[in-house]
């Protein structure tokens, strides 16, 4: 992205401005809110293809998330091919059984159960794309000289966030899939050995009988979640 020494610091005149009255930003805040709690983190999936100008777009809303030094240190991996879908389930699924099989404590099993997951991910076939979310250990120049990414955790989690809330803005669903360590996945995707693998996100249109579990419907209350001080 950058070559050394090439990026100085040039003040630019605001180049877009979205703001609205304060009756008309409430009315826009609380519908988007309203909209945004009908997203659901959907198992199944149905068969219903979507373009894939479709899912592009949704990654290139997440790329204008803020980044650390704006270095934007996520790549985004979107795959619709069979077999390459079919290995990735084979692999998570056998990363799936040994944390079953007691990689977990008893307390994070026994957190996960209301959710109903378990070994089998059927949906990461079934869903018409995988999205693989990576975030770079550190960047590379043009020339390919290292240098150091900046907030990468956070950068990438706001990123993703985004990503999830474009997929909902265009209809569709995802799964929020992080198996653990992913040690197949850059090599799977041909990444370079500095990108970590965080997350993998089935998309799609949710099937005719999907279903989510009863739990997630619980939100904490405002005031749990929320400070005022005036």
């Amino acid at each position: 992205m950058y070559r050394k020494g090439e990026v100085k610091y040039e003040a630019l005149a605001l180049p877009d401005r979205v703001q609205m009255p304060d009756d008309a930003a409430l009315a826009a805040a609380e519908a988007f809110r309203d909209y945004m709690k009908k997203r659901h983190s959907v198992r199944q999936y149905s068969s219903r293809p979507v373009p894939e100008a479709v899912v592009t777009a949704c990654i290139e809303a997440a790329c204008t998330a803020p980044s650390g030094a704006n270095h934007q240190p996520w790549h985004f991996v979107a795959i619709s091919n069979p077999e390459m879908k079919a290995r990735i389930r084979a692999a998570a699924e056998d990363e799936e059984r040994e944390f079953y099989a007691g990689g977990a404590g008893d307390e994070w099993l026994a957190a996960l159960e209301p959710i109903g997951t378990g070994v089998e991910k059927p949906h990461l076939t079934d869903a018409p794309w995988l999205v693989v979310v990576f975030a770079q250990r550190y960047g590379l120049t043009e020339e390919g000289a290292r240098y150091k990414n900046y907030y990468v955790p956070e950068s990438v989690g706001i990123a993703t966030g985004m990503l999830i809330t474009a997929l909902h803005q265009a209809g569709l669903v995802c799964l929020e899939h992080t198996p653990n360590p992913m040690k197949f996945l850059p090599e799977l995707c041909d990444r370079p050995a500095h990108e970590k693998a965080v997350m993998i996100l089935p998309v799609g249109y949710p099937a005719e009988d999907a279903t989510v579990p009863a739990v997630a419907k619980r939100k904490k209350p405002r005031a749990q979640v929320l400070s005022v001080f005036r």
